[in-house]
């Protein structure tokens, strides 16, 4: 785990998680230092643990574009998404550009995000650029993310992502979701 605050992981009012490419045919592929379904479960994790504190859960996916018929796996991964939840379909490699993402998460007072998923060197890193770019405070999950090879994935939470804002594992963000209160006002189960 990298840290980058002793006071931990930023998960109060105004926070959303976004999950890039929880597809099945991404899950699928070889990245390292996780597997595409070690990386699935903790998303999984993730998104219950911000579900309950009530903030935002964001999903995004990737289609290509001009096919009328995407390939088998193209969907999110069974049993990922919630009522409530944002689903972003993205035709490039990042999340913001043309998606709309960016109204969506103001239209709810989003200043800050929690990016995890796959592939760590492509979507995850393309929309955290992007994010910063539209002023994002932005938090890594970096046990929630895999690259094509596990020193890609290593120099991107440890030198790159630092730059853009906090890194830390999922089980520091479970945890502080779990002390904050949710949206009604009640500590988190």
């Amino acid at each position: 785990m990298t840290e980058t605050s002793n006071a931990g992981p930023g998960v109060g009012p105004g926070t959303a998680l976004v999950l890039v490419d929880l597809m099945p045919r991404i899950i699928a592929l070889p990245v390292a230092p996780h597997t595409g379904e070690e990386v699935a479960a903790r998303c999984a994790l993730l998104a219950k643990a911000f579900r309950a504190a009530g903030r935002p859960v964001v999903l995004v996916r990737v289609e290509r574009p001009n096919v009328t018929e995407q390939p088998p796996g193209s969907g999110l991964a069974e049993g990922l998404a919630r009522a409530g939840d944002i689903e972003i379909v993205k035709r490039t490699i990042g999340a913001f550009h043309r998606t709309g993402l960016d109204e969506k998460l103001r239209a709810l007072g989003v200043g800050r995000l929690v990016l995890a998923g796959l592939v760590t060197t492509m979507g995850v890193e393309s929309t955290a650029r992007a994010a910063s770019d539209h002023g994002y405070e932005i938090g890594f999950v970096e046990d929630a993310m895999s690259a094509f090879a596990a020193d890609e994935h290593e120099f991107a939470v440890r030198r790159v992502f630092p730059r853009f804002g906090e890194v830390y594992d999922t089980a520091s963000y479970v945890k502080a979701l779990a002390a904050e209160p949710d949206a009604a006002g009640a500590q988190a189960p």
